[in-house]
């Protein structure tokens, strides 16, 4: 029944992808690559949301709120201020140059070598961390909840490689064969089943903690933890309460802002008030994230008594304890498409850079449309078979999720300051572009894999020179030894900014850089911009002010 239900499901979500996209001319670089920049409001909100959530978010975020309460909930509410923050100032930028690619406005505003560099670091990061995270923990969510080692009689590693071939396998298809389209199409409709089934796990949650009444299992959650209820994270926690006005807002503004996975969405807009909407639909819905990805954490801290050994255990523990057995192949279903929605969104954003901004620029400058598409397809499979390779060989990694946030640092603020001052100054000129993400790169990765492990092992052996062996106390003297990884995230992009400016001040570009209107798509913006982007963050003050 419960394979039945997942087959059912996974099988509707193909076809009406498949009905939808038919029509569509993929052969184009702008029908392949942007959906023909046909993509309307709620498709791009379905798609964002889709692309952004995942098993890595899933049940990383739900462990450290098992582990540490309500302050990592920071990762999707300030996510909302950041879409405003692109559907205001950036977006608009964005299509009236009419780019496919954010390395493509980098070539307008400093040159081809930025460009190139930009999408080398994008495909990089892509290849060796994000890609195979995504299919990592993909398939060890789908391997426990169907139990494939029992069910086909295999070992646990062996379950492990053939989810993650079956999940690469399928997810190739919609992303290299079918364009941005199909991947948005197919994301829009999952994004209505994970929502209504990420919703189930808590609301049974509630209903086993309160006998039957989720306001009575709500009420008892909250008044036996409400050390667990705070918005404001402490100095050990994950996300410590200052670093939201540090580092933690310019990773947001990154990777709704600028990442090519999450941005392709609201290029390919069919214009500028369709591609408004969509942000500001997706960072609504976005508010109530933390409904599926910290909420089961709590309320798994409660059912479990805090016994878990692992706190990223938290989630597939609740799973299997409060959701009827008739539900789980649907709730499968809903995670596959999931995983499937991150994994196809990275590997088209990967195609896309590659064909437009290394094929065409560099291998075959006159190629044609279908030739770029091409190509592209071709890089795309040999992508995946890579990640698919390289995937089984992360299962030591420790926690993923913290993983991925650091790792992604070494190119997502030295991008985001070039960008930054690409579209703010005129007179900055390339070399100074060019210098900012070579430096940022190597800053921070002299900062957190030389740096930082030297510090933090010096105060713990100090610490152990004083006897001093509480949990609590090393975590407090860890935390300290060096500051956070978002600190320096903040640090680094001023000091890369600083870097720019005076580049520019004593070499300044010649001509100022001008956007230049394509009129590829109508730039009027959407009527209630401003004062729906007001509601929204003073419902996101509200609610930090109510768990303050």
């Amino acid at each position: 029944m419960q394979i039945i239900a997942f087959l059912a499901f996974t099988g509707l979500v193909a076809l009406i992808s498949y009905l939808k996209t038919r029509s569509s001319k993929e052969s184009t670089l702008e029908g392949y690559f942007l959906g023909g920049r046909s993509l309307t409001a709620g498709v791009i909100a379905g798609s964002l949301l889709l692309t952004n959530l995942s098993t890595e978010q899933i049940v990383g975020l739900n462990g450290s709120a098992y582990e540490s309460g309500l302050s990592v909930m920071v990762w999707e509410t300030l996510a909302a201020i950041a879409m405003i923050v692109t559907a205001i100032y950036l977006l608009p930028r964005y299509l009236k140059g009419g780019i496919t690619t954010v390395p493509q406005f980098l070539k307008d505003r400093f040159d081809t070598t930025t460009k190139t560099i930009t999408s080398g670091l994008f495909l990089t990061g892509y290849a060796v961390v994000l890609l195979p995270i995504i299919l990592y923990s993909g398939s060890l969510a789908l391997s426990g909840m169907f139990d494939i080692p029992e069910l086909l009689g295999v070992s646990k590693s062996t379950a492990l490689k053939l989810c993650i071939w079956g999940i690469g396998v399928i997810g190739s298809v919609y992303a290299i064969f079918g364009g941005l389209k199909a991947v948005a199409v197919s994301d829009s409709i999952n994004a209505v089943g994970l929502l209504l089934g990420g919703l189930l796990i808590p609301v049974f949650g509630l209903l086993l903690i309160g006998d039957g009444n989720i306001l009575e299992g709500l009420d008892i959650l909250t008044t036996e933890h409400p050390e667990k209820f705070k918005s404001a994270g402490k100095l050990t926690d994950p996300v410590p309460f200052y670093t939201i006005f540090t580092g933690m807002m310019l990773v947001q503004l990154f990777y709704w802002g600028t990442n090519q996975q999450i941005i392709q969405r609201a290029l390919g807009a069919k214009d500028l008030k369709e591609g408004q909407k969509g942000l500001l639909l997706a960072s609504f819905i976005k508010i109530l994230g933390p409904i599926i990805v910290v909420l089961p954490g709590l309320i798994a801290f409660h059912v479990f008594d805090g016994g878990l050994e692992n706190a990223d255990d938290a989630y597939p523990a609740l799973v299997k304890k409060v959701l009827p057995g008739a539900w789980v192949g649907f709730f499968a279903a809903v995670l596959f498409g999931a995983i499937l929605s991150s994994f196809n969104s990275v590997l088209n954003s990967s195609v896309t850079l590659f064909g437009m901004d290394i094929y065409k620029q560099h291998i075959n400058k006159k190629a044609d449309d279908q030739s770029v598409v091409k190509y592209g397809k071709l890089f795309g499979i040999l992508l995946a078979i890579f990640a698919m390779i390289i995937a089984p060989f992360i299962e030591d990694a420790g926690s993923l999720y913290d993983y991925l946030q650091e790792v992604n640092g070494i190119y997502s603020i030295p991008i985001l300051s070039i960008i930054v001052v690409g579209y703010f100054t005129k007179r900055v000129p390339a070399i100074a572009a060019k210098i900012g993400l070579l430096s940022g790169c190597i800053m921070y990765i002299f900062s957190q894999f030389v740096l930082q492990p030297y510090f933090v092992e010096s105060a713990l052996d100090q610490a152990q020179a004083q006897n001093i062996t509480a949990a609590a106390d090393l975590a407090l003297i860890e935390a300290q030894a060096y500051p956070h990884f978002l600190d320096i995230m903040a640090i680094l992009f001023l000091l890369n900014i600083a870097i720019m400016l005076l580049i520019g001040k004593f070499k300044p570009q010649p001509v100022p850089y001008e956007i230049t209107h394509t009129k590829q798509v109508d730039i009027t913006p959407y009527r209630y911009l401003y004062s729906a982007s007001i509601a929204i963050t003073l419902v996101v003050v509200g609610i930090y002010i109510y768990f303050a």
